[in-house]
């Protein structure tokens, strides 16, 4: 039984994988959400929570605002305050929603948005002036009062669909309030002494909520975060200037023993290594969001604003535009890279605005995918050249893609198969398996004989990439290790994929040791000033 449901799993992870393959998560990933980086969802991660005493619940992180550098001031990163930001939760499997967590926030500034102001001349020519900058002094978890600017944001469950369900408000319990705060972004050491310092403010706007009919409370936090995705992502995106294969014998061997000239695993490949992010991070118990279902939940975020929105003229802080009419979403993320390097762009903005209930107007990108042909456009003569080999195609020649399509579109039963079978993307997670603590983790998850980790939903420390170039380019076709015996899958024969079985790589390493082991387990953003 434990090896037919590992083998079942292991094809699972490979057909999710190819959903997002290769090498960068959703950072700027469609032509329209470009123009509205506020609203631009980065990476989706569902799992069950592993800090110690935590066993009983989920973590949800949806992150927005990509590529933020952390000295992006004097204005820093703030949420649209006309946006809705909601995470989205399917428990019986019809691929609609069936809870929403949605998120609506709020911008201030002090003296009723007038802000701090100093007198400013002598005493017979004073002036009483605004100060341009987010705050005039330090800052610290028990003395805000420097601070020049805030944010803050109210939680809303929705029960059923998205629009039209029934809304209940979550009470933040230790405020006694309907409102939660959100931390200052790191503006440097100066202002708040030290990373120790800005993590201990910034650990005082996690907040228990009480959800509605739900006996145990939960967690929530919104704030900025180091980006916890890894990519090569300036040479992935220039037709992939880099040989994708690994360099060394084995990661980080340094041997020079692997495919000559291939890439080599190093941190200095990770392009997001100075770049932050904006989390929305939520901790709710198993048992208030698994309904009726088996256990499994399907899960992905979206973002969406007013249809119209009319800019003020004369525009002010509290006022610089109206907005109404109805919620459009124009963000959406479950599973990664999906809309970057499986969409092709002239459907990117309608996947933007799609609900997986109509993904079946995507099912050629899958059946079909784009990248192995352009892999193999690009490195196929080179390849021939290094190996001295006649290869004719480097892209796998399965069609249509049976092995990417029956888990991509609808989980595995009795892995993380929904008790409806609805093809459908988003991430899914079998709430019933242990988590794994931090320090055993694999990067590799269910590949790395990880049940807890992706595709059984996705935790910070997973590598989606390496995983991904290698099944899209036929890994599945191959024997892999299945309870440590060569086992095919049977979705394809070796000759279908000519390089199914080459460790393909960005060189981009991530592991869960990069990771805090707690709620909301991100690591703390980069400071703008040492």
């Amino acid at each position: 039984m434990q090896k037919t449901k590992r083998l079942t799993t292991t094809a699972t992870l490979a057909a999710l994988f190819v959903a997002g393959a290769v090498n960068a998560s959703s950072h700027r990933e469609a032509p329209n959400i470009t123009r509205f980086p506020t609203l631009d969802s980065t990476d989706f991660y569902v799992f069950n929570s592993y800090e110690d005493g935590r066993e009983d619940y989920v973590t949800l992180i949806a992150n927005y605002i990509p590529l933020q550098d952390a000295y992006g001031g004097p204005n820093y990163f703030a949420m649209d305050p006309a946006a809705t930001y909601s995470i989205h939760i399917d428990n019986d499997g019809d691929a609609v929603e069936d809870i929403t967590f949605a998120f609506n926030f709020t911008k201030s500034l002090p003296n009723n948005n007038e802000g701090i102001a100093l007198t400013v001349g002598p005493a017979d020519n004073q002036r009483t002036v605004a100060v341009p900058l987010i705050n005039i002094g330090g800052v610290s978890a028990g003395n805000t009062q420097n601070a020049n600017f805030s944010e803050s944001y109210e939680l809303t469950m929705i029960s059923g669909d998205m629009r039209t369900g029934s809304k209940e408000t979550i009470a933040n319990t230790g405020a006694g309030t309907n409102s939660f705060g959100k931390p200052l972004d790191y503006v440097g050491n100066k202002t708040f002494t030290d990373m120790q310092g800005y993590m201990a403010y910034a650990n005082t706007f996690i907040h228990t909520i009480s959800i509605p009919n739900c006996d145990a409370a939960g967690k929530v936090f919104v704030g900025q975060r180091k980006d916890p995705f890894v990519v090569n992502l300036g040479k992935t995106f220039d037709l992939v200037n880099y040989v994708p294969v690994e360099g060394d014998s084995a990661p980080g061997a340094g041997d020079a023993g692997g495919f000559p000239n291939g890439i080599t695993q190093s941190d200095s490949n990770d392009d997001l290594a100075d770049k932050n992010v904006t989390s929305i991070a939520i901790e709710v118990p198993k048992s208030c969001i698994t309904g009726s279902g088996n256990g499994v939940v399907g899960a992905w975020t979206s973002a969406s604003l007013p249809q119209a929105r009319i800019l003020n003229p004369n525009a002010t802080f509290s006022k610089p535009d109206v907005n109404a009419g109805a919620l459009t979403q124009v963000s959406r993320l479950g599973s990664p890279l999906v809309n970057e390097l499986v969409i092709g762009i002239s459907d990117k903005d309608t996947f933007s605005s799609s609900h997986p209930s109509n993904d079946g107007q995507f099912a050629d990108y899958v059946t079909h995918p784009s990248l192995p042909e352009l892999l193999n456009i690009l490195f196929k003569d080179a390849v021939n050249t290094t190996l001295g080999t006649d290869i004719e195609t480097l892209a796998p020649t399965n069609f249509p893609r049976t092995d990417l399509v029956a888990a991509f579109l609808t989980g595995v039963e009795g892995v993380n198969q929904l008790q409806t079978v609805t093809p459908s993307e988003m991430l899914r997670l079998n709430t019933g398996i242990d988590a794994t603590v931090a320090a055993e983790q694999s990067s590799f998850g269910v590949a790395g004989n990880d049940l807890a980790g992706f595709p059984n939903g996705r935790r910070p420390g997973d590598d989606v990439v390496d995983i991904a170039l290698r099944v899209v380019m036929g890994a599945l076709c191959h024997d892999i290790p299945v309870a440590g015996e060569p086992t095919n899958l049977g979705f394809c024969a070796p000759e279908d994929a000519s390089v199914g079985n080459v460790p393909f790589t960005d060189g981009a390493p991530v592991n869960a040791s990069m990771m805090m082991e707690s709620f909301p387990y991100l690591a703390n953003p980069i400071a703008g000033s040492e």
